[in-house]
Order: C-alpha cells, then structure tokens, then sequence
C-alpha cells in the first residue's frame, strides 16, 4: 500500500520539531561567522591594466584600422598565457625577491578583458594588499619589457597602476554570504533530520496507527480522565440539608 502524507502532517511535524531545526540552523549560523571571523585568513585584490594598440611603425604609417584592432584582440588571448607563463613569473619572482613558483604566482594572477576590448585586467591576489598591488605592478611591468623579444612586438601600454587605499577591504572570506549559506544549510539539515526522526519513531500515538500498525478494527476507545473532567461534588447542598434535619429534630 503506498503511504502518502498530507501538508497538515507536514506542518506537524515541523511544528512539532521547530526547536530542533532552529537551533541547528542557529547554530550553523554562529559556527560559520566564527570560522570566518577567526579561522579564514582574509585576502586582497589588486589590479593594473594595460592596452593593446597599434604598434609603433603601424601608427606612424598608416591610420587605425578595424583588421588591425581585430587582430590586436585576437592576440589578447596569446598574451593572457604568455603572462602567466614561466618567462614571465619567474621573472617577477625575481624581482620581488619571493620564493615562489611559477605555478604558485599563477594561482595568484586573474587576466582578463572584457566585451573583447583591447583592454587587458591583470588582478592579483594575495593576503597582503600592498604584496598584491606590487604583483600585479611588477607583471605587467615584466610582460611589457619581455613581449617585444617574445613576439616581436611594442604595441603593450600600461593604462593604470594598481594602488592600495587607505583602508583596503578583503574580497574574501565574505562574512555575510557565508552566514547565509550557513543559515541556510542548517534549515535544510534540521528539516531533514526532523523528518527522520519521525519517520523512525515507532510509537503508538493515535487509533489509526494500530490498524496501520497491526492491521486490527479498533473496538473501543479508553478516554484518559483528569481532576478537571470529574464535576464537583455538591457537599454544600448537602451540609444544609443535613443541618435543617437537625434543626427540625430539636423543635420536635
């Protein structure tokens, strides 16, 4: 027999269960802000930009040319490796004077352009905010310097510098999206955890539960009886009626 529920056995058994999920979903909550607020090391971003344009022989010839932007966009693809490639990183681990990899600095470093503009973005990211401008600087700067020996070209101006402010906020861990997630992730648990508890409770509670149970007609139902449910006895009726016998007894 497939066995069904309806939405008021749903919202009886979340009623019945409404500290359990909330405690837990409470509890997720604060777990999660004190991880993010004490464990998780907080971490910057920093980012340069740089043009690709015409190179210098071309703009001396010839005027600007939609062939050559295309092309130029079509190399932005090219140069997004190369700066994260050996030549380049290593280079800048140099110059830094940090002990890392190339592949190390690489998981640092973002290069992207937007909309297929002949603007490249290189974003680092570091848990120091001015180590990552200074990677993010250094580069670009590097790329620039070692493009023209790589592929022969000069056409790569830097736009802008990346600069730490004054009071530089962390783009990671996001408190509020974590508690959120938390928040949420302990709704769903408790109300998972509530369904399984009632569905492992296999206690008698009402008549249907024995004939779903043990498969037996229930004949007769015992009512529980409270204090409150038995009327109270009338022994001030009786104590006058008792004292007016006796008044009679006495005048007779």
């Amino acid at each position: 027999m497939e066995e069904t529920i309806s939405l008021k056995e749903i919202f009886e058994v979340l009623k019945k269960r409404i500290l359990l999920i909330l405690s837990l979903a409470v509890g997720a909550a604060v777990l999660s802000a004190l991880i993010t607020l004490f464990v998780l090391t907080p971490t910057y971003q920093a980012s340069s930009q740089f043009i690709v344009s015409q190179s210098q022989d071309q703009t001396q010839n010839t005027a600007y040319d939609i062939n050559d932007i295309r092309t130029n966009v079509e190399l932005i693809n090219t140069y997004n490796e190369v700066i994260k490639s050996p030549r380049i990183l290593d280079e800048v681990a140099n110059e830094m004077g940090i002990d890392l990899s190339a592949s190390s600095l690489s998981q640092k470093l973002q290069v992207s352009n937007s909309n297929e503009s002949q603007v490249v973005n290189v974003t680092a990211t570091d848990e120091d905010p001015q180590r990552a401008a200074d990677l993010a600087n250094t580069t670009v700067s590097v790329f620039q310097s070692e493009i023209p020996n790589l592929m022969n070209v000069d056409n790569v101006n830097v736009l802008s510098e990346a600069m730490v402010g004054a009071d530089p906020t962390p783009v990671s861990p996001n408190t509020t999206l974590n508690i959120a997630i938390a928040l949420v992730v302990g709704l769903m648990v408790g109300v998972g955890l509530a369904f399984l508890l009632e569905y492992l409770d296999t206690s008698i509670k009402e008549e249907a539960d024995l004939e779903e149970n043990l498969g037996l007609p229930v004949l007769g139902v015992v009512s529980t009886i409270t204090s409150e449910d038995i009327p109270a006895r009338p022994r001030a009726r009786k104590k006058a009626n008792v004292t007016e016998m006796r008044g009679e007894s006495v005048g007779t």
